[in-house]
C-alpha cells in the first residue's frame, strides 16, 4: 500500500505540471518550500557527481527582481514570478568538485587496500583533468585519442570542448526538473524560460566569465489564466520506441 501511494504521489505530480505563465500576487508564498526543493534537486544525477551547476535565487523582495525579469524579454512569468531561479552551469570550477569527491574517496576508504577505491581516486586525479582540462588544441587531441581507441574497443566518443559543455548542461537540467517536480508536488508551479539576454543576466547577477545559463524558473501559485492552451504531446509510440 505504501508503494501505491508513493507511485501515485509522482505520478500526480509529473501529470500536473504544466509550465504555468502567469502567477497569484496576493496569495501567501512559502519561500522556504523553494529551499527544500531545491535541496533535493541536488541529489539529482550528474556527470561524475561534479554538480557543476549553481542555482541562484531571486525572490521579489530582491532589488534585482525587477530589473532580471525585464531581461527575461518581458515574459509574465518572470514579472509575476515571486521567485525566480537562475540555473547557472559551472563548468569553471571542475577542479574543486573533482577535488571534493577525490578527498571523499579517500576518507571513506581509509585504512583499506581496494581496488575500486584506485580506480575511483585515478578517475578524478587523472581522467576528469583530461576531460576538462582547456588549452589550444586538446579539444581536437581529445577527439583524435577517441578515434584511435575507438577502433580496437568501444570508446566514449563525446570528449571535445562542445561535448564536455553539453554534458555539463545535462546535469544542471536533470537537477532543474527535479526541483520544478519537487515544486508542483508542494503545491506551487513553474515555468522554465529560455527566452533572456543571457549576456545582461550575467553581468546584473555578477556571475563569473566561465559560467552559462541553462535556464530561468519562474516559481508562483499559478493562475488559471497562466496556462496557456490544453497539453499537446506527439503520442508515447512515437518517442518510446524498441528493439
Amino acid at each position: 500500500m505504501k508503494n501505491m501511494i508513493q507511485e501515485s504521489g509522482f505520478f500526480e505530480a509529473v501529470n500536473a505540471r504544466r509550465s504555468v505563465r502567469i502567477f497569484d500576487q496576493k496569495e501567501p508564498f512559502d519561500h522556504e518550500l523553494v529551499r527544500k526543493c531545491m535541496e533535493a534537486a541536488i541529489l539529482s544525477p550528474n556527470s561524475s557527481n561534479l554538480q557543476l551547476y549553481n542555482f541562484i535565487r531571486v525572490p521579489e523582495s530582491s532589488p534585482l527582481k525587477e530589473a532580471l525579469s525585464k531581461l527575461c524579454m518581458g515574459q509574465k512569468a518572470a514579472s509575476t514570478a515571486r521567485e525566480l531561479v537562475v540555473v547557472v552551469t559551472r563548468r569553471d570550477l571542475w577542479k574543486s568538485r573533482a577535488e571534493a569527491n577525490y578527498q571523499y574517496i579517500k576518507t571513506a576508504y581509509e585504512g583499506k587496500s581496494d581496488k575500486k577505491q584506485k580506480q575511483a581516486l585515478a578517475y578524478y586525479r587523472k581522467l576528469i583533468p583530461k576531460l576538462y582540462s582547456k588549452y589550444p588544441g586538446w579539444s581536437l587531441i581529445k577527439k583524435l585519442i577517441a578515434f584511435a581507441v575507438g577502433w580496437k574497443r568501444p570508446m566514449v566518443r563525446e570528449v571535445g570542448e562542445t561535448e564536455v559543455r553539453i554534458s555539463v548542461h545535462k546535469s544542471a537540467a536533470l537537477a532543474s526538473m527535479t526541483f520544478m517536480t519537487g515544486m508542483k508536488a508542494v503545491g506551487y508551479d513553474t515555468c522554465p524560460m529560455e527566452g533572456f539576454d543571457s549576456k545582461r543576466v550575467k553581468k546584473l547577477l555578477d556571475l563569473p566569465k566561465g559560467s552559462e545559463i541553462c535556464m530561468i524558473i519562474g516559481c508562483g501559485k499559478g493562475l488559471p489564466e497562466g496556462i496557456y492552451g490544453n497539453r499537446f504531446r506527439i503520442p508515447a509510440q512515437e518517442l518510446i520506441l524498441e528493439k
